[in-house]
């Protein structure tokens, strides 16, 4: 089989072993070859024209050599002999329901929840082995205190969209506490223009606990951090694809926090689906330290009366 046709076939068969999470900044594809940088990113499902399920997203994210005396960074792992990272991450999340017109509770549906939460995070690369570890730690809180209502309300009054109505009815304050990591490895590279990776990781705490298998593909021109062979030329571009597939044992998204119970509405474990399929595919555009994404997500039903979801996504990094 020739490269062409390599690349042909894999773009057609991985969409189809495709889940994931929301947000994330481990993936090959998104990195950002200096030791410290900052980066925007920035999720919603208006770029597929929908307003239901994971319906924004903003993450805030800051890798920096001094980081490493962050106290918590102690807490992350990292292989022997490699090149470390350190970072920072804010992360803000809201999920709705298919309506969001209603103030009533609308059953067998997505509950109302919003998401606010600081990681501490690290990144454990041997290009040389082509292999490389993230761990994170996640500290934050789930609930009305995230402010997910006043961000979406305030974003549809700017907008003069339909105006949420259900938020009174959303998931309730509870702490969020997760430890997460994934591992990389390179399986097959052709110098600059194509490599395809396998990665591996597990989350738990009290925000979601699971595990997730994945493949990514990368075409074009670019600098691969599992490549030690990098080049010094200022424009690289490439095209991306990340299918996983990932077995779900808890989302307080969706079942509520661990600690408090009094959520009007919650989906029950039994609804729950226990395998998710998940699929990223953009392009990555780098020029002398900045560096631009676009993506489109889709994820299959994440609990048994839900619907597929599709949303859409942008990211913009800078070298500090």
């Amino acid at each position: 089989m020739t490269f062409r046709s390599i690349c042909a076939a894999a773009f057609v068969v991985l969409p189809l072993f495709a889940t994931g999470q929301a947000m994330d900044n481990y993936r090959t594809y998104q990195n950002i070859e200096p030791s410290r940088y900052y980066r925007l990113a920035y999720d919603n499902d208006f770029f597929t024209a929908t307003d239901e399920y994971y319906t924004q997203g903003i993450s805030m994210e800051v890798v920096s050599p001094t980081l490493r005396y962050n106290p918590l960074a102690w807490l992350t792992i990292h292989l022997r002999d490699a090149d470390n990272r350190y970072g920072v991450m804010i992360e803000h999340e809201g999920y709705t329901p298919r309506s969001i017109g209603d103030e009533q509770i609308l059953y067998n549906n997505h509950p109302y929840a919003g998401v606010l939460m600081l990681r501490t995070f690290s990144t454990s690369g041997q290009p040389e082995n082509g292999q490389r570890l993230y761990t994170s730690l996640t500290l934050g809180v789930i609930g009305p205190a995230s402010g997910a209502k006043e961000m979406q309300m305030s974003i549809h009054k700017a907008l003069g969209n339909l105006l949420p109505g259900g938020w009174k009815n959303q998931i309730r304050n509870d702490i969020v506490l997760n430890y997460e990591a994934q591992y990389e490895h390179k399986l097959f590279n052709e110098g600059h223009l194509f490599e395809l990776d396998a990665n591996a990781g597990a989350r738990v705490g009290t925000l979601s606990d699971k595990i997730n298998l994945g493949l990514e593909m990368m075409v074009g021109y670019f600098n691969s951090p599992l490549q030690a062979d990098h080049d010094h030329k200022a424009f690289h571009i490439y095209l991306f694809e990340a299918p996983s597939i990932s077995g779900i044992a808890y989302d307080a998204t969706l079942q509520g926090g661990m600690f408090d119970h009094a959520s009007p509405y919650i989906i029950s474990s039994s609804q729950l689906s226990r395998v998710v399929f998940d699929n990223r595919a953009g392009a990555v555009l780098t020029y002398k330290g900045i560096y631009l994404q676009y993506y489109y997500a889709y994820q299959s039903k994440i609990f048994q009366t839900g619907l597929t979801h599709w949303w859409g996504g942008f990211s913009i990094g800078t070298r500090l």
